[in-house]
């Protein structure tokens, strides 16, 4: 039985250099393909979403053909997948695993909760201080409004 539902999965085709990004949460799948501004790369990308999971209900993930990310770029995506694993593909095999890590400032992506906050009345970058990681609470640098998780709007 086992063996007959491993035949029975498709399977994406493997990537010779590039990253995997895996058990994002399959709601926040199009969240990390926009903070990655991976709509804009010239690379092959294939990416699933409501896939089968040990650890989530249901995970996405995303292969990106030899592109490779810098760490502040991957620790972005923990803001809204903060399970999410990376795999670094050279020579169809993985040389490297990361993990995501919810950094210490955070610029640009989230908008503020207030309505009131400058940043949301004129052309300013958001720029926040994380107070927790866990839940994630995220203090304005302009009104000092705490966001949580459950406010967080990603730009």
């Amino acid at each position: 039985m086992k063996e007959q539902k491993k035949k029975l999965k498709l399977k994406v085709s493997a990537i010779s250099q590039g990253t995997v990004i895996d058990h994002i949460p399959s709601e926040n799948l199009f969240d990390v393909i926009s903070i990655l501004e991976l709509d804009k790369t010239p690379n092959m990308i294939t990416f699933g979403a409501n896939l089968d999971s040990d650890k989530l209900v249901n995970k996405a993930i995303i292969k990106v053909s030899n592109q490779f990310f810098e760490n502040d770029e991957i620790n972005k995506i923990a803001l809204i997948a903060p399970h999410a694993k990376l795999n670094i593909i050279k020579d169809y095999e993985v040389i490297e695993k990361k993990v995501v890590e919810i950094p210490d400032q955070v610029v640009g992506i989230v908008k503020c909760f207030n309505p009131k906050c400058i940043t949301n009345a004129e052309p300013i970058t958001t720029s926040f201080s994380v107070i927790s990681k866990s839940p994630v609470a995220l203090k304005c640098k302009y009104c000092e409004k705490i966001t949580n998780e459950s406010q967080m709007v990603i730009k």
